[in-house]
């Protein structure tokens, strides 16, 4: 339709200079006529003949460029809406793109954040862990703590009991020793003699 528009603009405008021309040629013709006073009739054959080649050379030039003016028109209106459906379909693939991308980086972001949840619990139930250790081998040292010292308590306590009956024994001999005479000796000596001759 708008190369129809064109070669109709065309056709209308080389009417126009064809019509301009021969408006022209008049003018001019009729200025030297009057100028001279008469009419040459070899100079208006002349002009006459011009006018004629012109439209001739006009009318074939016009037959000659419309059907390539046609064809040229009609392939860059081609070429034209190929580019227009080659953008869109690009612009169409570039969306698409751009949606899966930003898909795949909703992905990665909620998989990133998930990661990091899990080595948070890791983190936690390691953590649950060591001070569980922690409070096993203090309340291990504690136990062994509390033994060393009751055995150490019982061993004191053994020494010091060791150490009382020693002390005492050892003021009984000395009391028993400052007690005894002579005489008492003597007579436990001959209690004891007495016993063995009964005894025998």
């Amino acid at each position: 339709m708008r190369i129809k528009n064109i070669c109709g603009v065309g056709v209308k405008s080389a009417s126009l200079a064809i019509a301009a021309g021969l408006a022209m040629a008049g003018a001019a013709w009729a200025s030297e006529a009057h100028g001279h006073g008469g009419i040459d009739a070899a100079k208006l054959n002349d002009l006459l003949w011009r006018t004629v080649n012109f439209l001739i050379f006009a009318a074939i030039l016009f037959k000659l460029a419309a059907k390539p003016l046609k064809e040229f028109f009609a392939n860059r209106k081609r070429d034209i809406s190929q580019e227009l459906q080659d953008l869109e379909t690009q612009k169409i693939a570039v969306q698409k793109a751009l949606k899966e991308a930003k898909s795949q980086l909703a992905a990665v972001a909620a998989e990133r954040e998930q990661i990091i949840q899990q080595y948070l619990a890791e983190g936690e139930a390691e953590k649950a862990k060591i001070i569980e250790k922690a409070e096993q081998s203090a309340q291990r040292l504690k136990d062994m703590a509390l033994m060393t010292i009751e055995a150490e308590t019982k061993k004191a306590a053994a020494d010091l009991k060791r150490e009382i009956v020693e002390t005492a024994v050892a003021l009984s001999e000395q009391l028993i020793k400052e007690k005894i005479v002579a005489e008492d000796q003597q007579r436990l000596v001959d209690d004891y003699l007495i016993k063995v001759v009964e005894a025998h």
